[in-house]
């Protein structure tokens, strides 16, 4: 039986665009079009386009692509803030997310309410978070901010919080949005190498990321999305590989 956590199959998700008209003008030119079709025509555009992907437990797959290739809409789907419009998606665990700044945070409150927040929202009760919060805290490198409200945090102080928080409340599926360079250099190294140790412990894992090197040095496979299709997957050697060299080929 296949051990698949993450499976998408043949997922479109669509976005309607709409166009208004350009005014008086194309109204008196074109009125018939307008009589017949409205002031406004809609079409649609499509940020991802019959991908299919089946993650197993435990593998740590890399996405990379330009901005708008749908990346994060791939991450959004399998969190569930988004549905597809076509197609489906099955997550079979927990999922902890580490998508954007201090999402899930609160600007008022302290450092140490939001960890309680976040663990509250994340499916723990207050005293599991409890018992976590000296890790958390002591991982973080903040114990001296964490009874200030949240809101004078600076971007590299909510990112080490969020970081340290998805690390410590025991995640099966974790999914990671262009936040790897969190904190100075040192801060860095133990976040990758605390990174590592939840891989290696079969926590699946899928990062969303323009570092080529971190895909390389982290994950266990890599796709390479274009305009909302998978374009090609496999070694992430082999795929960063390809994807640089598709600049240079225009």
């Amino acid at each position: 039986m296949n051990d698949f956590v993450i499976e998408l199959d043949h997922v479109w998700k669509e976005y309607p665009i709409q166009r208004d008209s350009s005014g008086i003008k194309e109204f008196v030119l074109h009125l018939h079009k307008f009589l017949r079709k409205g002031e406004k025509e809609s079409r649609n555009f499509h940020a991802l386009k019959d991908v299919t992907i089946r993650i197993g437990r435990g593998e740590c797959v890399g996405i990379v692509g330009k901005n708008g290739a749908g990346k994060s809409t791939l991450l959004s789907l399998m969190l569930g803030t988004i549905f597809p419009s076509k197609g489906k998606v099955r997550i079979t665990d927990r999922v902890t997310p580490l998508l954007e700044l201090g999402a899930g945070f609160h600007p008022d409150l302290t450092g140490r309410e939001n960890i309680l927040l976040n663990g509250v929202l994340l499916g723990f009760t207050k005293n599991q978070i409890l018992n976590k919060m000296p890790s958390i805290i002591a991982f973080s490198e903040m114990g001296e901010f964490m009874d200030v409200p949240i809101r004078t945090y600076s971007s590299g102080m909510y990112l080490r919080l969020a970081f340290s928080i998805a690390l410590h409340v025991d995640p099966k599926i974790l999914l990671i949005d262009e936040v790897l360079a969190v904190g100075d250099e040192g801060f860095q190294i133990k976040s990758k190498e605390a990174l590592l140790k939840l891989i290696k412990g079969r926590v699946t894992t899928v990062i969303v990321s323009h570092n080529l090197q971190a895909i390389e040095e982290i994950c266990t496979r890599a796709l390479w999305l274009d305009r909302g299709e998978i374009v090609a997957e496999g070694e992430p050697q082999i795929i960063v590989r390809k994807y640089r060299e598709s600049f240079s080929n225009g």
